[in-house]
């Protein structure tokens, strides 16, 4: 999501390659593409991206504040560590804010936004899980949760809860390949979809908490087993 900021001095398309910049280390990011730790160059960045110093520094700055990575002074700048024991904290937080979401987007959501998570989950129920990668996995996942919280219509709450999702993200790419049941996981987004479009504020919320939960469960399990 772009924050939409962008100065009179700036040249047309600057915050546009900003943010694909920023969306392209994000995505990165949250694959573990970069693993944690590593030092993050904004020169060799840009080279990699094709993009000019300025959009990745800016790119990086964001990333920053949504905890992905981080800035020493005359050490440079790194991959922020996925820490285990963060899960708790980031599911004690989404515990509260994914029902508050779910049920805020069932009863504010517009017909054209109701109409839209309709159409997110015919493309959920036709997509290949097994066919996929781990990023078409994750997007296809982003795309049910940032229309909740877009339907919910709470700039705020939005911008929040990417944040912490993206953050769960991190966690979930380092045990995805030990959790069964994959289709499951996405396929469990469509009574939660139908309760946001059908005005369900209870329904929603019960099973935005559930998701949250059962996601904590899942990557817990899988970490024991290792």
């Amino acid at each position: 999501m772009s924050y939409g900021f962008q100065s009179p001095a700036e040249p047309a398309g600057h915050s546009s390659l900003a943010e694909v910049a920023y969306e392209a280390i994000r995505d990165r990011l949250l694959t573990l593409d970069i693993r944690p730790g590593d030092p993050l160059n904004d020169e060799a960045l840009a080279r990699k991206l094709g993009f000019g110093r300025t959009p990745v520094r800016e790119a990086l700055k964001r990333l920053e504040v949504d905890r992905l990575v981080v800035t020493y002074p005359r050490r440079g700048t790194f991959a922020t560590k996925v820490d285990i024991t963060d899960l708790a904290y980031i599911s004690e937080i989404r515990a509260q804010l994914e029902p508050l979401a779910a049920s805020r987007a069932a009863r504010v959501a517009t017909p054209a936004m109701r109409a839209e998570l309709a159409q997110v989950m015919k493309d959920v129920e036709a997509f290949d899980v097994a066919g996929a990668g781990v990023v078409e996995m994750l997007h296809c996942d982003a795309r049910v949760h940032r229309g909740i919280y877009r339907a919910a219509g709470n700039p705020h709450l939005e911008d929040t809860l990417i944040r912490y999702d993206n953050l769960a993200t991190r966690i979930w790419c380092l045990v995805i390949d030990q959790l069964p049941g994959l289709a499951g996981h996405l396929h469990e987004h469509f009574d939660l979809l139908q309760a946001v479009i059908d005005g369900d504020e209870a329904l929603a919320a019960d099973l935005a908490r559930s998701h949250v939960n059962g996601f904590e469960v899942a990557v817990r399990s899988a970490l024991f087993a290792a």
